[in-house]
């Protein structure tokens, strides 16, 4: 199988509003670097359901953390998809390492049961994808971010009222780049189902707003 397809998939089980999200990328070697981002953000999600013990979990973060060191040196470890793919997608896209090593450290304060770090678990990440796509301002898909952020942790009432200025800042990404945070719109109606889910991004992505 191809490696990209393999990473496709797996987004798509890992992470299926985000992967919905990522359809909506015209350019093909865009969509795959967003989905190269997405992989290794499953990665680090899936560390705590693959082993029970705080350290060990931690161990794992630990060497993903020193993978990073490769692929900001555009030396990606061979045999290995994500790390291969998104070592491409950064050096395509010039990103930056603060926020890999962020999200790492936080996954590391999770499994020891430290709260969410909501910028370094979803800002972070979500600017990147803006950047992967286009947006020379990553910024401004902050507050998008933080949306999303709050959905994931169940906190649908704040990320409802808080959605009105996301959508409000998001409007001056690049139309490219608005997938990146086209997610954030499902804080409308979080408790939505699949299909509902399709049709809420289908509308906001025609639309260009969340």
């Amino acid at each position: 199988m191809n490696p990209s397809n393999t990473l496709d998939e797996q987004v798509r089980a890992a992470d299926p509003d985000r992967w919905l999200s990522s359809r909506f990328v015209g350019d093909a070697h865009a969509r795959a670097d967003l989905i190269a981002l997405y992989a290794f953000e499953a990665e680090l999600l899936a560390i705590p359901t693959r082993v029970t013990q705080p350290l060990l979990a931690e161990m794992r973060y630990v060497w993903w953390r020193e993978q990073m060191d490769g692929v900001f040196a555009g030396e990606a470890r061979k045999g290995h998809p994500v790390l291969e793919a998104l070592t491409e997608a950064v050096a395509r896209h010039g990103l930056e390492r603060a926020s890999f090593d962020a999200l790492i450290e936080a996954h590391i304060g999770r499994v020891h049961g430290e709260p969410h770090d909501l910028d370094a678990f979803y800002v972070g990440p979500m600017q990147a994808a803006a950047q992967l796509l286009g947006a020379t301002d990553p910024a401004l898909a902050t507050s998008a971010a933080r949306v999303w952020g709050l959905i994931q942790t169940g906190r649908f009432d704040e990320a409802r009222a808080a959605l009105p200025d996301a959508a409000r800042i998001a409007r001056d990404l690049p139309v490219g780049a608005f997938p990146a945070v086209l997610p954030a719109t499902l804080a409308r109606k979080p408790a939505a189902g699949p299909l509902e889910k399709r049709l809420r991004l289908l509308w906001a992505a025609v639309r260009g707003r969340l």
